[in-house]
């Protein structure tokens, strides 16, 4: 097992979402199940061990997830640990991303940048791997 923690998120165009995470966050496709209606039923993206859940956006009771643009507010937001900051900043940025955090060192250690998917979603991309012992002192 990779991961234990997978989070699952809707988006209106989950096709469009697909392809933004994979070619802007480098995101792979591990499963993409259509849904019969020109949507996504299920899709599973990894990158490195972590993976995400995601599916087109369905009105209806007994589905109670909503893409952001459905509610206008965000209730959560992810975290992304890259070995190289700098190559995912510049992917990004070739993109044409929407990044509304430029890269820049955190006090806490390694450098991050934050930017918004195609549907608002706040993405923070950072080099600081809270798994990884840290260095309390040279000494």
């Amino acid at each position: 097992m990779k991961s234990t923690v997978i989070p699952g998120m809707r988006y209106r165009d989950a096709y469009a979402a697909i392809d933004w995470l994979c070619d802007v966050l480098g995101f792979e496709r591990k499963l993409v199940v259509p849904d019969g209606e020109g949507g996504v039923a299920h899709a599973e993206l990894t990158l490195g061990g972590g993976m995400i859940m995601l599916g087109s956006h369905r009105e209806g009771v007994n589905d109670a997830l909503a893409a952001p643009t459905t509610t206008g507010t965000l209730t959560q937001n992810a975290y992304i640990v890259v070995s190289d900051i700098d190559s995912a900043y510049d992917r990004a940025q070739s993109a044409g991303a929407n990044i509304v955090q430029e890269l820049q060192e955190q006090s806490y250690g390694g450098s991050l940048f934050s930017l918004r998917d195609p549907e608002c979603r706040i993405w923070h991309v950072g080099s600081y791997n809270p798994w990884a012992e840290q260095e309390d002192s040279p000494c």
